[in-house]
């Protein structure tokens, strides 16, 4: 099992190997070849399953439980590890991110505020234009099939955009 500070060293060399990157001029938001990308995501999942040993309580078992649930519903999503550690799951563009709270455990949907929520899933992080979000405290369950609804409803939301040009955004450039 590891602890915490084993936890906080795997994610420092993480952070690092980011930073490195970065500064060569190749993000993790980028698109890899598939040996470089399936290394990437093969760290990031030992990174989501180092933290949720090291949380070893209800808290641990959730972000485990929506985890599996995500990849259920879509067998292709991506995992990655960013901003210190929070899980987040995409699918030509972020799905969802799994922040874990003292008393909480958070689903933060990136484009929430787009998606139908025909359950009433969404229960935090309502007032904002972009993002909602999912709170789950101890001994709450959640609906696992209006979750997954959810989850294939984010996945279609970011498809759709990915292959439709927004209408109103002209480079900027060809004007200059």
């Amino acid at each position: 099992m590891l602890d915490t500070i084993a936890l906080r060293r795997i994610l420092r060399r993480v952070a690092t190997s980011m930073f490195e990157n970065i500064a060569k001029g190749t993000s993790t938001m980028t698109k890899k070849s598939a040996s470089t990308a399936g290394k990437n995501e093969e760290s990031s999942a030992q990174l989501i399953e180092a933290k949720i040993k090291a949380l070893n309580d209800w808290r641990g078992e959730m972000l485990a439980r929506v985890r599996k649930l995500i990849k259920q519903t879509d067998p292709e999503v991506v995992e990655e590890v960013k901003w210190r550690g929070v899980p987040v799951w995409s699918h030509d563009g972020i799905i969802c991110t799994g922040e874990v709270y003292k008393h909480h455990v958070k689903l933060t949907f990136h484009k929430g505020a787009s998606l139908d929520d025909p359950s009433g899933l969404f229960n935090g992080t309502l007032g904002g234009n972009t993002w909602r979000a999912i709170d789950i405290h101890e001994g709450e369950k959640i609906d696992e099939a209006a979750f997954k609804n959810l989850i294939r409803t984010a996945v279609a939301f970011n498809v759709k955009g990915k292959s439709t040009p927004k209408a109103g955004k002209a480079s900027s450039k060809s004007s200059r």
